[in-house]
């Protein structure tokens, strides 16, 4: 039992708030990208993904494990961007600090997507049934430029004093 569920119950509650997150963070992203300003998702986004993080630590676990790693790397970037959004609004570096931060947790919730799709739907473990298999390399390694590519757009492209209201 997890927080008055069984395992199962707070696993599905865990991937459907982890869902929310990307989904929101896909969306504020690329609203980034397009110089529009979205209060509303950008803070669904952080509480969900900062939540994401949160529950992840509650499953039973024995020793360090890279869930773990990526749960405490992606609360620290979640710091690091919620500070930049709103105790430093966005002025000077912290502008950069925030789109950085804002996507790498992103991509974190996103790597791991990727991870519990190849292991948990049976067409994907079919395809790479462990993580050094070729196709799970492949779309980790199409993730990561990707969400590179992106970052470099909203970098070039996210200018709060050129915003516009979403």
């Amino acid at each position: 039992m997890i927080l008055g569920m069984s395992i199962g119950t707070f696993t599905q509650l865990h991937v459907a708030i982890s869902l929310v997150g990307i989904g929101s963070g896909l969306i504020v992203l690329f609203g980034m990208i397009g110089g529009l300003r979205l209060p509303a998702l950008t803070a669904l986004f952080l509480i969900t993904t900062a939540a994401t993080s949160l529950t992840g630590f509650l499953f039973p676990f024995k020793g360090m494990t890279p869930g773990i790693v990526i749960g405490i790397l992606s609360t620290i970037v979640l710091l690091l961007a919620i500070t930049a959004r709103y105790g430093a609004h966005l002025r000077g570096a912290w502008r950069g600090t925030w789109v950085i931060s804002a996507i790498l947790a992103l991509y974190f919730n996103f790597f791991v997507l990727i991870v519990q799709s190849f292991e948990k739907v049976p067409a994907l473990r079919r395809l790479a049934p462990s993580q050094s298999a070729m196709p799970f390399k492949l779309a980790q390694l199409v993730a990561l430029a990707a969400f590179i590519v992106l970052t470099v757009l909203a970098m070039r492209k996210f200018r709060p004093a050129n915003l516009r209201p979403a």
